[in-house]
């Protein structure tokens, strides 16, 4: 999520759509449980009047977009901003979570709370969306294993173990530099250690989005139980830190994981990726600024200047071609195999998306283009979201044994 320096424009209207969904894809696609494992949008739920069926502004995911492309289960990220709220980040987090349970609590005819396998499938039984949580960064434990385990009792289901930031047991491929924070500066301290097994007991997935190398190495090594990458691609083909390499895509595949791809085009698409660093000096400049002006009760009021500031940027660079996005899902299936890759949007976190995606809307083109590549039917069912729900179904069995359960 963010900090990537140009947000989504809306630009259907200036690329027209290419992508045609046969009858075929269409059937294969809502027979299937589709599940996106990130999605940023929760900002935006910390506004009292926000409303995810009549969204203020137009974002990537709301419940009717969501319908229109058969999302069955979206993990909504709860990302605390490590520079915005020192102190706080505790509380920032419960603020995020409150605004999920609100936003179910005010659509119980089209979304409900979720937070295991069974539940996602109640949910898509009763054609609703199943809202799911995810932690984007272990700063949001506060270095308190008590703090973690009530996430887990409020139903968070994963959690990133860094963000853009390191933190004090967790080293992150970023650079984001936390005040007051002595950061790992190697893979896993010993309580990261300790984070990682008690994920496990508690049944939370692992998520090693964002992580450094050898964090990821340290997980490997000490999870007793498949991880995922909610929103990472391929380093073979797109040559960012925030991407995987294939020598770590076949480690997930011995581990059973997933790896969620995520459609952000600097993160897909090697021309876009070298455009976006390009004018990093410049948006980051313009951000600094917006951090000294927003001084606002309502929590999400950063969140929409940033929207407003960073749309400014989205036309400066071409989308990248949908092609760019289905070589990544391609590669890490052909890598690590067809069970080990999924979709990790990060819908509402990134800046742009690649043609054809304006939405969650679009997610049925994606069929398409797999269905155009080869891909059999129970296949590309496995990767929209067959694949995520074995996962968490054995994080599910792990804790059950650690917990003497059989």
């Amino acid at each position: 999520m963010r900090r990537v320096f140009v947000f989504v424009l809306m630009t259907a209207s200036i690329v027209s759509a290419q992508v045609k969904v046969t009858p075929q894809a269409k059937a294969i696609h809502d027979s299937a449980i589709v599940i996106d494992t990130h999605a940023d949008t929760t900002q935006f739920f910390l506004d009292p009047k926000f409303d995810l069926q009549k969204p203020p502004i137009d974002l990537h995911l709301d419940l009717e977009k969501s319908k229109r492309g058969n999302l069955g289960a979206e993990f909504f990220s709860i990302w605390v901003e490590p520079t915005l709220y020192p102190g706080q980040y505790a509380h920032r987090t419960l603020q995020l979570i409150d605004g999920v349970y609100e936003q179910a609590r005010k659509h119980p005819d089209k979304m409900m709370m979720a937070f295991s396998v069974a539940d996602i499938q109640t949910a898509h039984r009763q054609h609703k969306l199943a809202a799911l949580m995810g932690i984007e960064g272990g700063h949001s434990i506060e270095n308190d294993l008590g703090i973690l385990r009530d996430y887990h009792r409020l139903g968070v289901r994963y959690m990133t173990l860094s963000w853009s930031n390191s933190n004090e047991f967790a080293e992150s491929s970023g650079k984001v530099v936390t005040p007051g924070i002595t950061p790992s500066t190697h893979g896993l301290t010993d309580f990261g250690k300790k984070v990682v097994l008690e994920m496990n007991r508690l049944g939370m997935m692992v998520d090693i989005s964002h992580v450094s190398d050898q964090t990821f190495w340290d997980t490997i090594a000490t999870t007793k139980a498949p991880i995922i990458a909610s929103h990472s691609s391929a380093r073979a083909l797109t040559n960012a830190p925030r991407n995987m390499t294939d020598e770590m895509l076949k480690a997930m595949t011995k581990n059973g994981g997933v790896v969620m791809v995520n459609y952000f085009p600097g993160f897909i698409d090697e021309d876009y990726r070298k455009a976006s660093n390009a004018q990093r000096d410049e948006m980051t400049k313009a951000e600094e600024s917006l951090n000294a002006m927003v001084k606002d009760p309502n929590p999400a009021a950063y969140y929409y200047a940033y929207t407003k500031l960073t749309r400014e940027y989205a036309a400066k660079i071409p989308r990248p071609p949908f092609k760019s996005l289905i070589d990544h899902l391609d590669h890490i299936a052909k890598v690590a195999g067809i069970d080990h890759v999924g979709l990790g949007s990060d819908f509402d976190g990134v800046p742009v998306l690649p043609q054809e995606i304006d939405s969650a809307a679009d997610l049925p083109k994606i069929t398409q283009a797999l269905l155009d590549r080869g891909y059999k039917a129970d296949d590309i069912k496995k990767i929209l979201g067959g694949n995520l729900l074995r996962v968490f179904g054995e994080v599910e069995r792990v804790s059950r044994r650690m917990n003497g359960a059989k």
